[in-house]
């Protein structure tokens, strides 16, 4: 579904993603390839953070995925602070299928993330991506080692490549559903306190 005049009108929901992993694993390239539908082959590792964004509709509700791009390289791990993480509704786990050290190290990520968001009251939604799959002759990591590690902590797995144009969108499109599923709930649950106010101001003020 396209964006007309008519549907921008309709505000878009925000939904925050982090791309988080180790340097060379494929986060700039995925995020790229996302957000600009491009590829290079020439590698620039990330310095600090930056973000881009991917308009799209899932279950017919036009959504912004703000997608934050991190430096991946161990001095930065160690420095993304929890205001980074803060009103993120989910995360890109990201490793080199082809490196058997990014598998490690992703996981080293996800302990991180997960200690500096424990105490955050916030539930953010995790998936395991597992970049250049085309790479297939090179691979270090199987499917099914990868899928297992995500499974054990309740994360779904997928497997793309962004200079083929492999599973990008759908990586996006899963995550974005997760997080929007999750973003609906809160509201749900939130709106009979909201009612039971104005029902209480209107007893109030009446003569």
């Amino acid at each position: 579904m396209s964006f007309n005049q008519n549907q921008e009108q309709i505000k878009d929901q925000l939904i925050k993603i982090i791309t988080l992993g180790p340097s060379g694993a494929g986060k700039t390239s995925l995020l790229t390839r996302l957000t600009q539908d491009r590829f290079s082959d020439n590698y620039i590792a990330t310095i600090g953070v930056d973000f881009a964004t991917k308009r799209m509709f899932i279950n017919n509700q036009p959504v912004k995925l703000q997608i934050w791009d991190t430096a991946g390289q161990e001095r930065f791990r160690t420095a993304i602070s929890k205001s980074y993480y803060r009103n993120a509704h989910g995360i890109f786990l990201v490793f080199d299928i082809s490196n058997e050290v990014s598998f490690t190290e992703v996981q080293l990520w996800h302990q991180k993330t997960v200690d500096e968001i424990k105490n955050m009251n916030q539930e953010i939604q995790f998936l395991l991506v597992g970049c250049k799959c085309d790479l297939e002759s090179k691979r270090q990591i199987s499917y099914d080692v990868a899928y297992s590690f995500a499974q054990s902590l309740g994360m779904h797995y997928i497997e793309t490549s962004a200079k083929m144009n492999t599973n990008c969108l759908e990586a996006a499109e899963y995550l974005g559903k997760m997080c929007l599923q999750q973003i609906n709930e809160k509201k749900n649950q939130e709106q009979p306190v909201m009612e039971i106010k104005q029902d209480a101001i209107k007893k109030t003020s009446c003569c």
